[in-house]
């Protein structure tokens, strides 16, 4: 049984920061691409960073750029989120998701960890 568990959300001041973990269990974790993804109140879902299998490549939205930074430790079976500089719009719930490197048709996702920025 796949797991993907989210954590280290909560409430922070704008131009604060936070770490995002997220555990995974059930899977062959070091195969998978790894990304977070947010979705905040009466949006919908919208990606965030994503890093592959092998942790050499890094990708991000544009509103995120130079304050968010994704990682993983393959050891671990956990890959990061660090939130710098926040700001009130980074307010959503972060949800980690998982997507194999070797069939486009197997992903999942955790159940997510709110962040709340108070401006």
């Amino acid at each position: 049984q796949v797991q993907l568990v989210e954590s280290g959300g909560g409430l922070v001041q704008a131009g604060g920061s936070l770490r995002l973990s997220c555990a995974a269990s059930g899977l062959t974790y070091s195969t998978y691409n790894m990304g977070w993804f947010r979705q905040a109140p009466g949006t919908e879902r919208e990606f965030v960073a994503a890093i592959s299998w092998g942790g050499g490549s890094t990708v991000y939205a544009d509103s995120v750029k130079g304050r968010f930074t994704i990682s993983r430790d393959n050891a671990k079976n956990t890959v990061f989120l660090q939130m710098n500089m926040l700001k009130h719009e980074d307010t959503a719930v972060y949800y980690c998701k998982a997507d194999s490197s070797s069939d486009y048709l197997t992903a999942y996702w955790g159940k997510g960890t709110l962040v709340t920025v108070s401006s």
